[in-house]
Order: structure tokens, then sequence, then C-alpha cells
């Protein structure tokens, strides 16, 4: 009795681990599953605001703007990035060749989750503004977020910009509003995981963005 009694306990704990077994590999997801959910994750997020999608050429044919009043975002192809320019805002471009501060604030919104996971504009993280050393190379823009000046530092443990964040460069001024009139860019930014921050690319989700863009000094 106590041998069978054995084999009957060692059965089930066969079956509770093949279960276990099955059960995890139903819940895994490949790595062309969680691109596909991420798609979905962004053209539903497209739909639900009433995004107008519109192509690269139709954005330099406009001289490099969006329709803020149709909600217009550009569709950079090459890698997957939405940007509305809110506004180019004051100053100049960084220049080919400069090495300057940007001050950025800004919002950002788990697309998949459908959460907010910060917003430096409010008064609570108003001690937070990101600052980053931007560098133009022949037209190629590279950075690095500033350790003790940068939430996403403190958030995501690397000083590495979100390649998303850098887009908008090559068309917006990056200045300091010297009298009421002026003010600083503004963009928002639909970001895929391959041109977001560590943890995006990690476990493969989208981000939304607004933000601002100032020149530092």
């Amino acid at each position: 009795m106590k041998i069978g009694k054995h084999i009957a306990t060692g059965c089930f704990c066969i079956l509770s681990m093949l279960c276990m077994l099955l059960a995890s590999c139903s819940n895994y997801e490949t790595y062309a599953e969680q691109k596909e959910a991420e798609s979905d994750a962004i053209n539903a997020f497209i739909a639900k605001n009433n995004i107008n999608v519109i192509s690269e050429t139709t954005f330099f044919s406009k001289g490099n703007v969006t329709d803020v009043s149709k909600n217009e975002y550009v569709l950079f192809a090459s890698s997957g990035v939405y940007m509305q320019i809110v506004r180019k805002g004051c100053g100049e471009k960084i220049k080919e060749g400069e090495t300057t501060t940007v001050l950025c604030r800004f919002s950002e919104r788990n697309i998949k989750t459908d959460s907010l996971v910060a917003n430096t504009n409010t008064i609570s993280y108003r001690r937070f503004c990101d600052k980053m050393t931007v560098t133009n190379t022949l037209g190629t823009f590279t950075a690095s977020f500033i350790s003790g000046e940068s939430w996403m530092v403190s958030a995501y443990s690397t000083t590495s910009v979100p390649s998303g964040w850098l887009t908008p460069l090559t068309y917006i001024n990056i200045g300091r509003p010297a009298n009421e009139d002026e003010e600083i860019a503004k963009v928002n930014l639909i970001i895929p995981h391959t041109q977001g921050h560590a943890r995006a690319t990690q476990y493969v989700y989208p981000c939304y963005y607004e933000i601002t863009y100032e020149r530092g000094l």
C-alpha cells in the first residue's frame, strides 16, 4: 500500500509539473508576436485619438510642418516613429558640428497598457528637468543624459537617450525665449520599442510622449 501511495504521489507531481510547463508555454510570446501586439497597440492608439497620419513626402512638401488643427502626425518609415510638431520653437537649429545642452520636460505613456508613467511638467516633478548633451555630426544627432539632472536616468538607470527623442531635432529650433512672444519647441511622439528606452526595448512596448525642448545655459 505504501508503495502504491508513493507511485500515486509521484504521478501527481509529474502531472502537476507538466500542467505548469504547458501553461507557461501557452503564456510565452515570441518576439514576432510581441511586435505584432505592439503594432496593434499603436494602431489602436492612432484610431482612438483620431490621428491623421501623413507620409514623409507630404511632410517635406509642406515645409516640414504638421497641421495640429488636423491632428497630423508624420510617420518616419525607417524608424517607425510618428511625430507631431506642436511648436517649432524659438532660436535656431543645432548647427552641424555643434555640441550643446538641451533641457526637456515631458510626459510618458505606455501605449500598450494605456498608463501614464511620468509627467515632469507637474509640480511634484518640477525639479526634474532632463538635461542632455547633444551633438550634431553631419546631420546625425547623438546624445546622453547628464546624471543627477535627469528623471530618465533615475528611472531607467542609463544615460542613453531614446533614439526617438532625437528625431525632432532635425526639424525644430532649440532656443531660449527672450520675450513673452517666444516659446520653446514642443512635439508629440509615438515611439516603438526599437527607438525607445531600455525597458521599452526589453519588454517590447511603445510609448507616447509630449516633450518640450529648450537650449541649456
